[in-house]
């Protein structure tokens, strides 16, 4: 009789689990969106529209597809798009859509000792740090921000590979840990708009140049494979899919402000 119960427990037990599972995901996440306070912002209003609670890991673009590509996590949302079409025509991804999209900026000391606030171009200002040596932190680590800057030094036909480490340094770390060594340094560093406007510790840094469209930066959201990854939430994540790209969602998105600046904008073509 003991065990009967018992196995009724258990029974009970685990079918409690799968429906809490039911109603959880994790999502795959570059760092951008967390160090902005996006998902703060964000997940309150999914979870009351749907019950669904949304567990987030945000890692560099590159670790994140690597992460989902082992069926770990239920979503991904990135901003690499040439990394995102690989992983989609591995048949790892199912859907991908167009999030939101913001810019990225160049920060740096005040004083501004490579004189980049005036340059014409973003081409334009990293020649203009290249030729000067002056200090910059590069993220090194396979992020979207990553690989922006790295697109923009290839567009000079400039490999870093050969870049004294007297100015050029890689802090192999997130975009928060990598400001904090620039402005330790005194150096320049690339970042996306939303982590700058969240950062506190900014002391005599500013945004030095903006507004190329080479710096545009486009986040997507992608749907796992099912029959890559079987044993994820797919309900779940397509409830979520759809109402980050629904008209109700892109008006959230539309309306996260910091300091009374708009750090998102959503363009879905949902």
């Amino acid at each position: 009789m003991k065990n009967i119960f018992f196995s009724i427990i258990l029974l009970f037990s685990f079918i409690l689990s799968a429906i809490a599972d039911d109603h959880k995901i994790l999502i795959q996440s570059t760092t951008s969106t967390r160090d902005s306070g996006f998902y703060e912002y964000l997940l309150p209003f999914f979870y009351e529209a749907h019950n669904i609670q949304v567990s987030v890991i945000s890692v560099g673009t590159g670790q994140a597809i690597k992460n989902a590509s082992r069926c770990d996590g239920d979503l991904l949302i990135v901003h690499s798009p040439k990394l995102e079409e690989k992983f989609m025509s591995s048949d790892y991804g199912l859907l991908r859509n167009n999030l939101m999209y913001n810019n990225f900026i160049v920060v740096g000391p005040e004083s501004d000792p490579a004189k980049i606030k005036l340059s014409s171009s973003i081409l334009h200002v990293f020649s203009k740090l290249h030729s000067s040596k002056s200090k910059f932190i590069s993220r090194g680590d396979d992020s979207g921000t990553h690989f922006k800057e790295k697109y923009i030094w290839e567009l000079l036909d400039l490999d870093v590979l050969n870049f004294s480490d007297n100015w050029y340094l890689e802090s192999g770390q997130g975009m928060g840990a990598t400001l904090n060594i620039a402005i330790g340094l005194n150096a320049y560093s690339l970042v996306d708009e939303a982590t700058w406007l969240r950062f506190s510790n900014k002391a005599n840094h500013v945004s030095l140049f903006k507004n190329d469209d080479i710096l545009f930066n486009q986040y997507g959201i992608i749907r796992i494979n099912p029959s890559k990854c079987p044993n994820l939430n797919h309900d779940s994540a397509k409830i979520f899919y759809d109402w980050i790209l629904s008209a109700k969602g892109q008006d959230v998105i539309n309306r996260f402000t910091i300091n009374g600046l708009t750090v998102f904008t959503g363009n879905s073509n949902h």
